[in-house]
């Protein structure tokens, strides 16, 4: 997809624990009033719902004012029927997961979920307010043993580059610290200079 960035679409990514989440809300509160916040995560366990929970309280505390909706799937619906400016959607990562848990007994699951994110691609490039997307830097460790986590390890990159390419900003949280790199990407020299 040869697209020029949409303006209004930032994606935050990084590493587990790394400070994306509180760095989105942050710059949401910069850009206005208030916005809604879609949750993607299923609770399934204690310790995620612990999690979810701070996150909630985050929120509340902040001047914000937040409409939390959770979708762990229909995500390009949930952003078309927002009538908000600003949207945050955290996180693309566990949306992904949600997509391939669904789709992993399918003969190709990698496709159906790839062709969520196109899906979710076209939603966002025709949206006229701002959507923060934070997703996670996945690709940086070990090779998981298993297929399930290979699959999902390439298909989180695979979406996080295909999303990068249509958004105007995309942030870098390492250690609560973001650096912006889209301002700052290599332009290999198309021939024509």
């Amino acid at each position: 997809m040869n697209k020029e960035p949409n303006p209004l679409v930032a994606l935050v990514t990084g590493g587990a624990r790394s400070g994306k989440s509180t760095f989105a809300e942050q710059y949401a509160s910069r850009l206005g009033t208030g916005g809604m916040y879609i949750a993607t995560a299923q609770v399934y366990e204690e310790e995620m719902r612990t999690r979810v929970r701070r996150h909630l309280e985050r929120r509340e505390r902040s001047d914000f004012e937040w409409e939390t909706v959770e979708e762990p799937y229909r995500l390009s619906d949930a952003i078309k029927a927002s009538k908000h400016p600003i949207i945050l959607v955290d996180c693309l990562t566990l949306w992904l997961s949600n997509w391939l848990l669904f789709y992993e007994k399918e003969e190709d699951p990698e496709s159906h979920v790839l062709l969520k994110v196109d899906e979710l691609i076209q939603t966002l490039s025709e949206r006229s307010g701002t959507t923060l997307l934070v997703t996670n830097e996945v690709g940086d460790g070990i090779v998981p043993e298993y297929k399930l986590g290979r699959q999902f390890r390439d298909l989180a990159g695979v979406m996080n580059q295909r999303i990068a390419r249509i958004s105007r900003q995309v942030f870098l949280v390492t250690a609560g610290i973001p650096i912006e790199l889209k301002s700052r990407e290599f332009k290999l020299d198309d021939g024509n200079g």
